[in-house]
């Protein structure tokens, strides 16, 4: 601040300097330039003008004048007519996988749907009374009914009749006679499918055989006895039911 303020009356003497004084002074001369338009025509690149007192003077800058065209750009216009849509392109790869959404509404109760359809068979009958064998093969009959759904087990001849096709269980249990053998089979038809056997003995037991068997509509179930060279024989007394002969269905063949 101290500097400027003893430099400014040297820069008002310099300045009141006459025209005449300036050379004295060893200040390059500079040719007068018109401020408000130039000189014509105008000195190629590289030459130099002279003036009427012979002093040669270069010639001036060319200044390029430039726009700021921020300045002139204008208010944005209206949104134009919508165009037509384009053909579609290619299908993409698929993209990942996001994120599971929230879980929806319970939505309302259906209609009630039918009843289930179970199938059912089954029986269980007995012999109170003893049985000795009169032929090589004798089927046995049943005096006890216990359960017999539908009728399909018929006691006088000891078959169960087949009429809901598929898996059963069945069971045979026979108290034995004392020394005498005990030889029963279980058929199905006219097969045996499965022995009951006890030999000779001075103390008679029990004795049961059970098995799984497939049967379809129409097939028969019943228990046969076997006599070879010995009494075959199964005991029984009035009073008590030792004889028992049993079968249900397991499934249905529908289920199978």
């Amino acid at each position: 601040m101290a500097l400027a303020q003893r430099a400014a009356p040297a820069l008002l003497l310099f300045l009141a300097l006459p025209a005449e004084a300036w050379p004295s002074l060893g200040l390059p001369r500079r040719p007068c330039v018109h401020c408000c338009r130039p000189a014509w025509p105008p000195a190629a690149p590289g030459t130099y003008a002279t003036e009427s007192d012979g002093v040669e003077w270069t010639q001036l800058p060319h200044i390029r004048p430039t726009i700021d065209i921020s300045i002139l750009k204008g208010e944005k216009g209206e949104a134009g007519v919508r165009g037509r849509s384009g053909r579609s392109g290619e299908q993409g790869p698929p993209g990942s996988r996001g994120l599971r959404g929230r879980k929806g509404q319970k939505g309302e109760v259906g209609p009630p749907g039918a009843p289930c359809q179970r199938a059912y068979a089954g029986f269980s009958v007995g012999r109170r009374e003893g049985l000795h064998s009169t032929n090589a093969f004798q089927a046995v009959p049943f005096d006890t009914e216990l359960v017999n759904l539908d009728d399909a087990f018929d006691l006088a001849s000891g078959r169960f009749l087949c009429a809901v096709p598929g898996v059963y269980f069945l069971s045979l249990t026979v108290h034995t006679w004392n020394y005498k053998e005990t030889y029963l089979h279980i058929m199905c038809n006219r097969q045996a499918t499965a022995v009951l056997y006890a030999q000779p003995s001075e103390r008679s037991v029990m004795q049961t055989q059970s098995l799984l068997l497939p049967l379809a509509a129409g097939d028969t179930v019943w228990v046969r006895m076997f006599q070879r060279d010995r009494d075959n024989a199964i005991y029984g007394e009035g009073g008590d039911l030792y004889i028992t002969f049993s079968g249900h269905l397991v499934k249905p063949a529908t289920e199978l």
